[in-house]
């Protein structure tokens, strides 16, 4: 059973995995963990999922930060309902993360100008497109992308949406046996245990 990771028993060790694969999928383009699937609440109270692109995390403070068009329905979502949840599969590690949290969106402030300032231009211009996110269209290049600098174009649609985690659900398959912790996050610490996979 050489083959089986450090964390493979160690609730402490998962916990401590799956932060350091959140991490690295915010600073590396490649992989499952940078672009993980987002559901939230929709306006209709029907579920959303879409994917979003990871661009911070922070360990400490338990928060992971994504970037939206203000304009798009799941700005419009998080704003009435900010409970979120997040789920990605790593194929090649065979690890499930499911995470839970509040969403906090950020338009006009520190948080909002210091993500826009980190983005690359070709980010920036995304969100000077018109007309906006779901809009319908007449044809699929029935859009225009912004002239002049793409960088400032869409400031005023941008935001930074930050996720405070309350909980983390990690699976781990194995042919020895899979393995499924259950963490939540609270004023006291963190809380660990074993699940049935």
């Amino acid at each position: 059973m050489s083959d089986l990771p450090p964390f493979y028993d160690d609730l402490d060790a998962t916990l401590a995995e799956a932060w350091r694969l959140l991490a690295e999928g915010a600073a590396h383009r490649r992989g499952a963990f940078h672009a993980p699937s987002l559901a939230t609440a929709g306006l209709d109270g029907r579920p959303r999922l879409r994917t979003v692109v990871l661009r911070a995390v922070d360990p400490v403070e338990r928060r992971l930060r994504f970037h939206a068009d203000r304009r798009s329905d799941k700005v419009g979502e998080i704003a009435r309902d900010p409970r979120v949840s997040l789920h990605v599969y790593e194929a090649s590690l065979k690890i499930q993360l499911r995470i839970e949290g509040v969403a906090r969106l950020h338009h006009d402030d520190a948080v909002a100008d210091a993500a826009w300032a980190g983005s690359r231009p070709i980010s920036r211009a995304c969100y000077g497109i018109a007309p906006g996110p779901g809009t319908p269209l007449d044809a699929g290049g029935g859009y225009a992308m912004p002239e002049g600098d793409p960088g400032e174009a869409g400031r005023a649609q941008f935001t930074a949406v930050t996720v405070a985690v309350a909980r983390f659900d990690v699976l781990y398959l194995a042919h020895a046996g899979h393995r499924r912790a259950r963490f939540a996050f609270g004023a006291e610490g963190v809380r660990g245990e074993w699940i049935t996979p």
